[in-house]
């Protein structure tokens, strides 16, 4: 098992196997540092590698796994 897909899983709400935009703004709203749309959907740009506009397990794992600290 993927060492971040706990993590992926309680961020993706809807369980699809995706991180939208309107997903990270509601994380970021229940961790009491609230975004707005345009924020997190920069955010996604910034790790989605494959242009979808959705963070996959493997982006987020590749990402969490090139951030200083993330473990």
């Amino acid at each position: 098992m993927n060492e971040y897909a706990a993590t992926f899983d309680l961020v993706d709400g809807d369980d699809d196997g995706l991180i939208s935009a309107q997903e990270l703004v509601r994380l970021m709203e229940v961790l009491g540092q609230p975004i707005t749309a345009d924020i997190a959907q920069a955010a996604i740009a910034k790790i989605d590698s494959d242009g979808d506009g959705l963070i996959n397990l493997e982006e987020f794992s590749a990402y969490l796994g090139s951030t200083p600290g993330a473990r």
